[in-house]
């Protein structure tokens, strides 16, 4: 063969010899083809290929349904679907045709192939990088879910369908937004073009039962002595911030805390994403809202945080501080309110502190700094530290006391403290988590509002867990 054919890379004449031998199975030809009739062969991916031929036309005719009933939206999209599978010859086992159906009525009714992530109370958290790769988090731990997205446009269908009801939108001039599932869970979405892999999904699932104290201390992430003090805290009315990382259990410590509030009381949430499960009766709800497409109509928490003060409540709950609204938080805390709660991100609660001074300052109000933490140190009465270890439980690893200043520092002393002493056989971290013999100053308000805790709270006496 000349050099000018092999730079083409044209293919040359055969000799009879070559000709006349039959082809080799082992021939690349003949290996791609037959590794395309396994692959089609296949149960998964035959349904996908009747999947992709039907969908199109099931999404034109089903606009037809109109029905509030389950039961019958699915029986009239089983007839649209029998006619299609019908004129187009394609026979389906009845599990095969059962499984389709299940699909499309995700699809039409629900939130796609996220529906079966969804419905399992193991998954915690799901994450959506792009149409074809869907993480899912179970105890803690990542793992690569076998559910997939058809393409780009079908990830982008179901995300509409969570925004749309809640009054958000998502486009390319907004790739970005926070919205919730019917359930509470937060839902956060990004899009192209600031995702390069298409639509990125993040669904933080909540419990379709609110979690208790007890269930907190059966779990190990506190111990009953903390949780009981915990209790006092909140019924005595002390301003309390939860802090931790991402993931680390905030929001669900928060809910648990509420529940010892006083059925009597008058409650208010301020929140970007409602995901507060408050038990009481007497709770009325705020949520921000993003600018409309004109860059208007903002409401921030700030604005929420300002105007609740005049709706008389008596305890203010804020979901997240994040900006300048902490300083509004602050001041509604000293003037008042007491008994309010919010949570922040930080790793320590000595960290906890310098992001409120920070965030203070993203308010834009010229403060000095000894004027911030002297606010600080008057509003926050308690921090209670919650973490996600490296086993992937979430405990809380610190109650601390803010017991005013000295000088120019914020005193803190902690009450509580969580002391690794090794990992078991199986990988999970043992600890104690053990008081540290100090007695909060606050403690003679627990006594004025007849509230006892046993002698040892703050003792001796610890409890071991794992």
């Amino acid at each position: 063969m000349s050099l000018l054919k092999r730079i083409s890379g044209a293919t040359p004449t055969p000799t009879p010899e070559a000709a006349s031998r039959p082809a080799t199975p082992t021939s690349p030809q003949r290996t791609e083809t037959t590794a395309s009739t396994t692959k089609a062969a296949s149960p998964q991916d035959r349904l996908l290929d009747v999947r992709q031929r039907v969908q199109r036309r099931l999404t034109e005719e089903v606009r037809d349904v109109n029905s509030t009933n389950a039961t019958r939206i699915r029986q009239q999209v089983e007839d649209i679907m029998s006619n299609i599978l019908d004129s187009e010859n394609i026979i389906l086992s009845r599990s095969e045709r059962t499984q389709l159906l299940d699909s499309m009525m995700a699809d039409i009714t629900g939130f796609g192939p996220l529906e079966t992530l969804l419905s399992d109370d193991a998954v915690s958290e799901i994450m959506v990088n792009g149409p074809k790769q869907i993480y899912i988090e179970r105890r803690g731990k990542l793992t690569l879910s076998e559910v997939t997205f058809l393409d780009d446009e079908h990830a982008m269908r179901v995300l509409y369908r969570i925004v749309a009801p809640l009054g958000r939108r998502i486009d390319e001039s907004s790739p970005m937004v926070d919205a919730r599932l019917p359930d509470g869970s937060r839902v956060n979405a990004v899009i192209r073009p600031i995702s390069l892999i298409g639509p990125v999904i993040t669904i933080r699932k909540f419990s379709k039962k609110p979690l208790g104290p007890a269930d907190l201390v059966r779990f190990g992430a506190i111990t009953a002595d903390m949780m009981e003090f915990l209790s006092a805290c909140v019924r005595a009315r002390l301003n309390i911030v939860v802090s931790g990382g991402t993931g680390s259990g905030k929001t669900t410590l928060l809910n648990v805390l509420s529940s010892f509030i006083p059925s009597d009381e008058r409650l208010i949430t301020v929140e970007n994403a409602a995901e507060l499960q408050l038990q009481q009766e007497h709770v009325i709800g705020l949520e921000s809202r993003p600018p409309n497409i004109e860059g208007k109509g903002e409401i921030s928490i700030n604005d929420l945080i300002i105007n609740c003060l005049r709706m008389r409540p008596e305890r203010i709950i804020v979901g997240e501080c994040r900006g300048g609204e902490t300083l509004a938080m602050l001041q509604a805390m000293n003037t008042g309110h007491e008994g309010s709660m919010t949570t922040l991100h930080a790793n320590t609660p000595r960290d906890a502190l310098a992001r409120i001074e920070t965030m203070c300052l993203m308010s834009g109000v010229d403060l000095p700094q000894r004027a911030i933490r002297e606010q600080t140190a008057s509003a926050i009465e308690l921090i209670v530290q919650q973490a996600r270890l490296k086993d992937g439980s979430r405990r809380v690893i610190a109650i601390t006391e803010v017991a005013g200043m000295e000088g120019d520092v914020v005193v803190l002393r902690d009450i509580f403290v969580f002391e690794q002493t090794g990992l078991d056989e199986h990988g999970k971290i043992v600890g104690t988590l053990r008081p540290t013999g100090v007695r909060p100053r606050f403690v003679d308000r627990f006594e004025a509002m007849n509230i006892y805790l046993p002698p040892n709270v703050f003792g001796a006496g610890s409890e071991r867990f794992y």
